[in-house]
């Protein structure tokens, strides 16, 4: 007759089981609660638990842990805790402030104690944060996710001004700087390399607004562009953007829009502009700088509107440059003279090229203005 296995292996091994499930739910729970998928108990218990270690120092020195310190884990809880979560913190805190009032006694015998401003304080703090989770609750963001969207959605934008390789003997680059300092811009550059590879075609696009306000309509804009690119004939995708601008029916629905169409093996170009500022070729063999810019109204103005293109051929040693307005327009001067300047700052590359040169240009002609800034250069080497 077979002997049946110990009963403390059987033991150990439902205790072994026991914690391993334990713990695969513990860290399930905390990867959802930091993706923000989970329930918030985790955050709940642990600020919960703060409050009466608070309350405990309050009451053993309260001269170096006032009692204004509850406010500490409320404000805390607004930003991790859903707002019916933040209701019980808020019970427990009120709960520690009476009891923190009856253990150091009236605030009229001395310093130290819960006076009508602690309350002031602890309630204001209370509000903040109850504001601060309301906020993420109607939005729909937790806060852990919020800062990782806005990233994202700024990658997302970088990646679709990527610009495609081109073959030897041609050098692109792209240079964008946001109005103020900030991470998001209503300029934009969707390219692509069509026609087998022979044609690049880019788009610079400047969205109405700046900055925050014309980011997340920029980035709708370049998903949206970059889907038309190469998918139409070229001289389709303004018509069609212009046609998708219009549907949105946004306030500020309009954008400036210029497309470049390069044939990489004759350098033969065309331009199509949708109220967009000219753009600027040098040509090697003279040294002179010439404006070329096609005829078009506003994208999202009205519909039914026509693109007349310009022509034009890039030669060894021509360089061609696309910019936005912030680049040559300000307050204390016309788009003329922003043209001037930029052209006469570019003149000290010619020698030495061009490579690295926008975002250098940008610095020098545009380094402090309060608006976005974009730069796109082609060149065709010598």
């Amino acid at each position: 007759m077979a002997r049946s296995a110990p009963r403390t292996d059987t033991y150990a091994a439902r205790y072994r089981k026991a914690v391993q499930r334990a713990r695969v739910a513990l860290r399930r729970s905390a990867v959802d609660y930091f993706r923000g998928d989970g329930s918030d108990w985790i955050a709940l218990v642990g600020l919960f638990l703060t409050i009466p270690a608070i309350m405990l120092a309050t009451i053993a020195t309260p001269v170096w842990c006032a009692p204004e310190a509850l406010v500490l884990p409320i404000v805390a809880g607004g930003l991790v805790l859903r707002p019916a979560s933040l209701l019980g913190l808020y019970a427990a805190a009120a709960a520690a402030l009476i009891v923190e009032s009856a253990a150091l006694g009236p605030y009229t015998e001395g310093a130290a104690r819960v006076t009508p401003g602690t309350v002031l304080v602890v309630a204001a703090g209370g509000l903040f944060g109850l504001l601060i989770a309301q906020f993420r609750a109607r939005v729909g963001v937790p806060w852990r996710r919020g800062g990782t969207m806005l990233f994202d959605l700024r990658e997302r934008i970088r990646a679709q001004s990527a610009l495609p390789p081109l073959p030897k003997g041609w050098h692109r680059e792209m240079a964008l700087r946001p109005a103020g300092g900030q991470s998001f811009s209503g300029d934009f550059v969707v390219a692509a390399r069509t026609n087998g590879g022979r044609t690049l075609e880019a788009v610079l696009t400047d969205v109405s607004g700046k900055g925050m306000d014309a980011g997340s309509r920029a980035l709708l804009l370049s998903g949206a562009f970059g889907g038309l690119l190469g998918s139409l004939p070229p001289h389709g995708f303004l018509p069609a953007a212009n046609g998708y601008l219009l549907r949105q029916d946004w306030d500020e629905g309009f954008a400036t829009s210029i497309h470049l169409v390069l044939d990489l093996d004759s350098g033969d170009y065309e331009l199509l502009s949708a109220g967009h500022l000219p753009a600027l070729q040098l040509h090697a063999g003279t040294g002179r700088w010439e404006e070329k810019s096609g005829d078009g109204p506003l994208l999202g103005v009205y519909d039914g509107a026509e693109f007349h293109p310009v022509k034009g051929t890039l030669r060894p040693g021509d360089v061609l440059m696309l910019f936005t307005d912030g680049l040559v327009e300000a307050a204390d001067r016309d788009i003329a003279e922003g043209i001037d300047r930029l052209t006469g700052e570019a003149d000290r590359y010619v020698t030495a090229g061009f490579r690295g040169a926008a975002w250098h240009l940008i610095e020098a002609c545009a380094k402090d203005v309060n608006d976005d800034r974009a730069l796109l250069l082609i060149s065709r080497e010598a």
